[in-house]
């Protein structure tokens, strides 16, 4: 049985006059391309239970969670500035901590209108969420369609205690 989650860490949008926009939740000034250990959430486009269900406190992951497990683990092979940690793919988000470690090599860095800087944070999570969706899509035989919402949550972790905390947080997410 899928279970109903809610994403931890959405920002709603900040409206003006004529146009919604969205605020940035990026902490204004910091390179999140440097030596780091990052906490990030990515949600499902409308928080669709997209990837698996949750069955005795457990992840069961269907054909679309498998192919972000599979993506999530790719990235580390095609980014080696970065190295992986704990992650769990839940029905309907993402948690992970995601470590950048080695910033003087060449890493993958797609096109994008947003100007991303290369081996950054949000140049690992544009091309994983660019990926899952290509290959979603692919699979639902149905282009153009959101897999994720845009953005995506992030938290830097400055301590061992607070790694280790989102740590026990990620690992027992699906109990909860």
């Amino acid at each position: 049985m899928a279970t109903n989650q809610t994403c931890r860490g959405e920002r709603p949008f900040a409206p003006t006059t004529t146009k919604y926009h969205r605020r940035s939740i990026r902490l204004k000034g910091y390179d999140y391309s440097q030596k780091g250990v990052y906490f990030i959430i990515v949600c499902a486009h409308k928080q669709q239970c997209l990837f698996g269900d949750i069955v005795n406190g457990k992840t069961h992951l269907n054909k679309y969670g498998r192919i972000v497990k599979e993506q999530w683990l790719l990235s580390s092979e095609v980014r080696s500035e970065i190295e992986l940690d704990v992650f769990v793919i839940m029905p309907n988000h993402f948690h992970g901590i995601v470590i950048i470690s080695n910033t003087n090599t060449v890493g993958a860095n797609g096109r994008s209108p947003l100007q991303m800087k290369p081996r950054s944070l949000s140049s690992l999570m544009a091309g994983f969420k660019s990926s899952v969706t290509s290959r979603i899509n692919h699979w639902r035989n149905m282009p153009s369609v959101p897999v994720w919402q845009r953005s995506y949550y992030e938290h830097i972790i400055r301590s061992e205690d607070e790694l280790n905390s989102i740590r026990e947080y990620i690992i027992n997410n699906p109990l909860h």
